[in-house]
């Protein structure tokens, strides 16, 4: 199978992300949104991370005029009719079933008839996205990670009704976007999901039982399993709200302690304080280039806890 056109639905952080990379790897990119202050500002973060490598190249690759290539083979869209004659087209939307099943469906009535479907989910059954289409076994999982131009993995998963073919080709995609393929079946959080989760949760647990200071428990990860930075950083960098949404997906589908949500997430999810997206999380990123971790706030958080937990006994 041969993929030339590329369509990604929505340019958010991991939407921007994967046009980023297709482009930059010569494909033809169009990218949908929902309205166009959408694209111009996820373009612009484009742009930015092409500055960013423009000014290495020697390491990156990408020179000025690459860059500027790269940026020629990048359009956006507000109308989904743009997407008919894309090869494969990459959702990237919302992480909301309902959402995801309307945007797949609406445009199985449009893209040409041979085109692969993916999803960049990363908890959401592939099946279940699946068969909001007439084409399951050109379906596929696509689950990059953040940042996505500097991540080199890509899961490719496959449900029961997937083409051997279409999933070769998602293989093969994955690795003309000089990415390291991983094969995967479509069970609840794949692989790095299904291992990373349980220990970022426990890791809150352990917190949460007054094991070590937020700083000691990232340090000791680091340091002693060689990890480039630790269970909370990666909590809030990941997002709380967005391991919190996970949470549910997975503890739903396995109903195991080990992917249940702890109380402090909870609380943290509910005051907005979702990690470095909005300033704060387990740290406070008033000053970006010192985050301060939030051992103060997080103990009281815990302690009140406690305290209604007691009063209910």
């Amino acid at each position: 199978m041969t993929i030339q056109k590329v369509g990604v639905l929505g340019c958010g952080l991991m939407g921007s992300g994967i046009a980023q990379v297709s482009a930059s790897a010569g494909f033809d990119v169009t990218v949908l949104e929902a309205d166009q202050k959408f694209i111009d500002k996820g373009f612009a973060s484009i742009e930015k991370s092409l500055a960013k490598f423009a000014e290495k190249p020697e390491k990156s690759g990408i020179t000025p005029e690459k860059a500027k290539e790269v940026r020629g083979r990048l359009r956006g869209t507000t109308r989904r009719e743009d997407l008919a004659e894309c090869d494969i087209i990459i959702e990237a939307i919302i992480e909301n079933v309902a959402a995801k099943r309307e945007m797949f469906s609406a445009l199985d009535k449009i893209a040409r008839q041979g085109a692969i479907f993916a999803s960049n989910t990363s908890s959401i059954s592939i099946t279940e996205l699946a068969a909001s289409t007439r084409r399951p076994e050109r379906f596929i999982g696509l689950h990059f990670f953040n940042p996505v131009p500097l991540m080199k993995l890509v899961e490719v998963v496959r449900t029961i009704s997937t083409s051997d073919e279409v999933f070769d080709a998602g293989v093969e995609f994955g690795r003309k976007l000089g990415k390291v393929p991983v094969r995967t079946s479509d069970k609840t959080g794949f692989i790095v999901n299904r291992l990373l989760v349980p220990y970022l949760l426990d890791a809150i647990r352990a917190y949460e039982e007054g094991v070590g200071s937020i700083e000691d428990i990232d340090r000791a990860m680091q340091l002693g399993c060689g990890y480039p930075m630790g269970p909370f950083t990666l909590l809030d960098f990941v997002g709380l709200d967005t391991t919190y949404y996970i949470t549910h997906v997975m503890f739903e589908e396995f109903k195991e302690r080990r992917f249940a949500s702890p109380p402090l997430l909870k609380r943290l999810v509910l005051a907005g304080w979702f990690g470095k997206k909005s300033g704060k999380g387990f740290y406070d990123y008033s000053d970006p280039a010192k985050p301060a971790a939030q051992d103060s706030a997080l103990r009281g958080i815990i302690s009140e806890e406690r305290n209604s937990t007691a009063t209910h006994r």
